[in-house]
C-alpha cells in the first residue's frame, strides 16, 4: 500500500474518533427521545403501524439532529450561509439513509420476525444503526478528514 493511502486512512480515523464522537452521541440520544416519542405517539394515538410510524418519526429527529449537530458538533466546518446549510441538510438525509435502513430493518426484523415489542426493537435499531450514521455524517456531510486546524 502506498504511504500516501495510509495517511488518508489515519487521517480520517484520527477524525472519525475525537471528541466529537462524545457529542455526536450526545446529539443522537436526543434524536432517540424524539424518534421514540413520535413513534410511540404515532403508533398510539393513530392508525399508523410500526414501521410507518417509524418512517416519520425518523424524519422527525434527522430534523433535530442536524439542527444541534450544525450548531454544536460540527459548528467549526462548513460555510454558515443559508444554502451550504441546506445542502448539508439534504447530504444528512442521504447519508443517514443508510443508518436508518439497517435501523428500520433490525426495527422490522425483531417486530415481525421475533414479535419483540416495537419500541424495544427501535431502541435496538438506534444502537445499531449509530455507528453507520456517525462514520457516514463526519465524513461524507461536515468532512470531517478536512480539517485544516
Amino acid at each position: 500500500m502506498s504511504e500516501s493511502f495510509l495517511e488518508t486512512v489515519r487521517t480520517r480515523l484520527e477524525a472519525l474518533y475525537s471528541v466529537r464522537l462524545g457529542q455526536f452521541a450526545s446529539v443522537g440520544f436526543v434524536g432517540a427521545a424524539v424518534d421514540n416519542l413520535a413513534l410511540f405517539a404515532l403508533v398510539e394515538l393513530t392508525v399508523l403501524g410500526p414501521v410507518v410510524a417509524k418512517v416519520i418519526a425518523w424524519e422527525l429527529a434527522i430534523i433535530v439532529i442536524f439542527v444541534i449537530n450544525e450548531r454544536w458538533t460540527f459548528s467549526d466546518f462548513g460555510s454558515t450561509d443559508v444554502d451550504a446549510i441546506g445542502r448539508r441538510f439534504l447530504r444528512s438525509n442521504v447519508v443517514r439513509a443508510g443508518g436508518f435502513l439497517v435501523t428500520l430493518s433490525v426495527l422490522t426484523g425483531l417486530v415481525y420476525g421475533f414479535g419483540v415489542w416495537y419500541m424495544a426493537a427501535n431502541v435496538v435499531g438506534i444502537g445499531v444503526g449509530f455507528f453507520v450514521n456517525y462514520s457516514l455524517e463526519s465524513l461524507y456531510t461536515w468532512q470531517v478528514q478536512h480539517d485544516e486546524r
